[in-house]
């Protein structure tokens, strides 16, 4: 792993630097406030390393949840990554033991940034991957065990917290939708999460909003740029 590749992955990353920090702090201190020490938000980040199950997982480490309800619920909150490991299958089974890892760590954010970065041709792809999803979750572990830390010492309002997310996916959305000279990618993807969440509503719409869009993009692949048409079914 050379200077230029983690140089190159750390700036990539800022932005989710910024929103993993403080969303892991929040978490790291409603676990905390759960009974629960940095010890737990550092292995916890660390082995199961999901955002939005893991503030899930608060409420379950002592409602008395059965393993079979916790199977179910953990699936459905992150069926999601069902679409995003198939489009990279390819470049993880090619990356060797390092692949196994990639899935591990593909997260929303690390497969936006997969998806968007035009890697410069003197760098190594793989290298390049395995940085940027390894950074990513140094960041998340870090904010868990820190918020962990802190949330023995001081009060903290957690209200509004998660829009730090939000505003990270508003980021990329802008910067990706500025890259690329097509943007029927973007507009698809917009048009089917705003009509699946019309219909389904907050709870369920992410799913059938990815089907939705994941069909879309493959009629239209045709109407996009070879190489920009590659990063959208990606």
């Amino acid at each position: 792993m050379t200077k230029k590749i983690v140089q190159y992955a750390f700036i990539q990353t800022l932005p989710v630097l910024c929103g993993y920090i403080f969303m892991g702090i929040a978490f790291g201190i409603l676990l905390e406030r759960g009974g629960y020490s940095f010890l737990w938000a550092f292995l916890i980040s660390l082995i199961i390393y999901s955002g939005s199950m893991q503030f899930v997982l608060i409420g379950l480490l002592g409602g008395g949840m059965g393993l079979f309800s916790v199977i179910l619920l953990t699936l459905s909150v992150q069926s999601r990554h069902i679409f995003y490991g198939l489009s990279f299958i390819e470049k993880f089974k090619a990356m060797g033991k390092t692949g196994w890892y990639m899935v591990f760590s593909l997260t929303d954010e690390t497969y936006s940034l997969l998806c968007g970065m035009q890697i410069p041709k003197e760098l190594n792809e793989k290298k390049v991957f395995f940085t940027v999803a390894f950074l990513n979750q140094s960041y998340w572990v870090v904010g868990c065990t820190l918020g962990a830390i802190l949330g023995g010492f001081i009060g903290f309002d957690t209200t509004g917290i998660d829009f730090a997310m939000t505003a990270l996916f508003v980021v990329i959305f802008i910067e990706q939708w500025t890259s690329f000279k097509s943007h029927i990618p973007a507009l698809v993807g917009t048009g089917c999460g705003v009509g699946a969440l019309v219909i389904f509503g907050a709870s369920a719409f992410i799913l059938p909003a990815l089907i939705a869009s994941v069909g879309l993009l493959l009629i239209l692949k045709s109407r996009i740029p070879q190489g920009e048409a590659q990063e959208a079914c990606q």
